[in-house]
């Protein structure tokens, strides 16, 4: 098993690593240039008016936020309740979770307009006399939650990291790789109190991370759940957007384990179990977000309040319609395709279900925001929307940032995590079958 893991690491890179690694550098550099571009002359390059004042940068930070989730959740709440088939995809899900939430701090940044002071967030002590930030606005608690939510993620990542960093090292010969994986191991020895100590570090770890699931994307809602717009002052925002976040997690951890299990040659690992098991969670959470969908419009319609009634008809029968129907139709009828063994079972299938999934949760966060706000208290102040060039080559530009440093992960460090799949390897006569 190490020798299968290691490979990718140790040999060269396959053509098709290559291709991939080209095209996402190139859609990296399209977004850095359209940014660099943004910073430069202002904002003003956005499709924003007075009317509509957030719409992409936002619908991409909550998009990049959801994401991120899914590795957490892996990670640390199926470690909690002792899920043995999370060994194989833990790995490259936390991997996952730091990368998107990379991706989703870009956007607050640039959304401020002066990235260059965008340690005013920061409660720091400062020579500017009595000045604090303002501790009501939700782009500080918003700052707040992103980088605690991404310390623990990194630190229970590098955690994890340790044994299969000491399993390279014991590999290599002198020189200096075997060097910087010395030091990356911090002396590890596979001692029986060394692994008493490991295990203990990563559950607490996982104890204090899975709170952050449930709270990170909470604040992110209550952005919107605090304010008095119609279409976003619903107290059921919290529990949505966090059954959102994972639904979509999910989905991209399975999008990125079909291609790495086979460009990798991983299938004795990544197994159509893990994928069965993934693609019902996927289920779970999908009903779940469709509740949420059907509860947020009766609540509108049972409130007898105009102006929610209105918003939530005019996302469904509006001149944005196609945004919700798009919606509707990627995060409720298509993942009900996975009830059947024969599509999970497929792998083509599941890949492209995953990616509407994905294409979904964007156009949720898409309608959530632009359709409460194209159309204000008063008729006068009505206007429409539509994203720039700038805007798009920065969306593309974030996915181009999401990929290359996943390619690179999988090149430089284990996507499997050695040490703990291992521990639920099954030996004998069985061995067959359980790679199956």
């Amino acid at each position: 098993m190490t020798r299968d893991v290691c490979a990718p690491m140790e040999g060269k890179p396959t053509w098709m690593w290559w291709a991939a690694l080209a095209v996402s550098t190139a859609a990296m550099l399209v977004g850095a240039a359209a940014v660099t571009y943004q910073v430069s002359t202002g904002i003003g390059t956005w499709g924003l008016n007075r009317t509509v004042g957030w719409a992409f940068d936002i619908t991409n930070f909550v998009f990049w936020i959801g994401i991120g989730h899914a590795g957490t959740l892996i990670s640390a709440i199926l470690f909690l309740f002792r899920q043995r088939w999370r060994t194989a995809v833990n790995r490259s899900a936390e991997a996952m979770t730091l990368f998107a939430v990379m991706c989703a701090g870009i956007f607050p940044i640039i959304h401020m307009g002066r990235p260059w002071l965008a340690f005013f967030v920061i409660p720091y002590w400062n020579t500017r006399g009595p000045l604090w930030v303002n501790f009501r606005s939700p782009l500080v608690w918003d700052f707040f939650a992103i980088s605690t939510y991404f310390l623990i993620s990194a630190v229970f990542w590098y955690i994890g990291l340790i044994p299969d960093l000491a399993t390279i090292r014991d590999r290599e010969k002198p020189g200096l790789r075997k060097t910087v994986f010395g030091i990356l191991s911090f002396g590890w020895n596979g001692s029986f109190r060394t692994w008493h100590h490991y295990e203990l570090v990563y559950l607490l770890l996982a104890g204090l991370a899975t709170p952050l699931v449930l709270s990170v994307h909470s604040i992110v809602s209550t952005d919107f759940a605090t304010s008095v717009i119609p279409g976003w002052h619903t107290t059921i925002f919290p529990p949505y957007f966090v059954a959102g976040a994972i639904f979509s997690g999910f989905a991209m951890v399975l999008t990125l384990m079909i291609i790495v299990r086979k460009v990798m040659r991983l299938e004795n690992y990544l197994t159509m179990r893990h994928i069965d098991a993934m693609c019902k969670l996927v289920i779970a959470t999908s009903g779940i977000v469709a509740i949420a969908y059907a509860t947020e419009f009766f609540t509108a319609m049972y409130s007898a309040n105009a102006y929610e009634q209105f918003v939530f008809m005019n996302r469904a029968l509006g001149p944005m319609n196609w945004a919700y129907w798009i919606m509707v139709g990627c995060n409720v009828i298509t993942p009900q395709f996975l009830w059947f063994k024969k599509i999970r079972s497929n792998l083509v299938a599941v890949f492209i279900l995953t990616i509407f999934v994905n294409i979904g949760m964007w156009f949720e966060r898409f309608v959530i925001i632009v359709t409460s706000l194209h159309r204000d208290f008063l008729p006068s102040s009505w206007a429409l929307y539509a994203p720039t060039p700038i805007e798009i080559a920065t969306l593309i530009g974030s996915f181009g940032l999401f990929f290359t440093a996943f390619l690179i992960f999988c090149r430089v460090l284990p996507v499997i995590a050695m040490g703990e799949v291992k521990g639920v390897l099954t030996f004998g006569r069985r061995a067959k079958g359980a790679t199956k």
